[in-house]
């Protein structure tokens, strides 16, 4: 009688001393894009959305949020256009059903986003809105907010869920982003 084996899912291992790709927050950004936590490829890679069926970078680019297409190498240089990045598991990587329970740390993004004030904070899932909001979101604004920062839920980039993939909410967004550039607040430069 032959059996066939199963596969064992390896859980990944926290990282002790740093976060598996370092937080893109500053002051004065227009929006923050907050994932889950960084997929296999991206904490290989040291790269957000590395892999390349990850449609995040293409849709930064089609939807006119960055100039050019970037490449996930480059995702240091997007404070420059008032973009940062960061994900509510800083420790861990791996699909969503891999992480561990504790691997999420609402409480800390909460602190950073209270600490930053982007003027949008935008998951890039419902899962990651979920773990932060403790419901699951429906797509777009939210009514809830982050101190000043407005909530925004996104459909994942993420090759894996191109089945809830709408272009569109994205673009919505990205009209919204383009909308902070003509807002000036006197005595804040943002």
């Amino acid at each position: 009688m032959l059996h066939k084996s199963r596969k064992v899912r390896r859980m990944p291992s926290p990282i002790t001393d740093a976060h598996v790709l370092p937080d893109v927050l500053q002051p004065g950004l227009r929006l923050v894009f907050c994932g889950t936590a960084a997929g296999r490829r991206s904490a290989q890679d040291r790269a957000y959305y590395a892999h390349p069926g990850n449609m995040f970078w293409r849709t930064l680019h089609d939807t006119g949020i960055t100039p050019r297409r970037f490449a996930p190498a480059e995702f240091i240089a997007l404070p420059a256009l008032g973009i940062g990045l960061t994900d509510v598991a800083k420790f861990h990587s791996g699909n969503d059903s891999d992480l561990p329970f504790d691997a999420y740390d609402a409480q800390a993004l909460r602190v950073k986003i209270e600490q930053y004030a982007p003027r949008i904070l935008a998951f890039t899932s419902k899962q990651a809105a979920k773990t932060v909001l403790g419901h699951v979101p429906a797509y777009g604004w939210q009514d809830s907010m982050i101190g000043d920062t407005r909530l925004y839920v996104l459909p994942s980039p993420s090759g894996q869920a191109r089945g809830a993939w709408d272009v569109s909410a994205w673009q919505r967004l990205a009209d919204a982003f383009h909308a902070t550039q003509a807002i000036h607040v006197p005595g804040v430069d943002r």
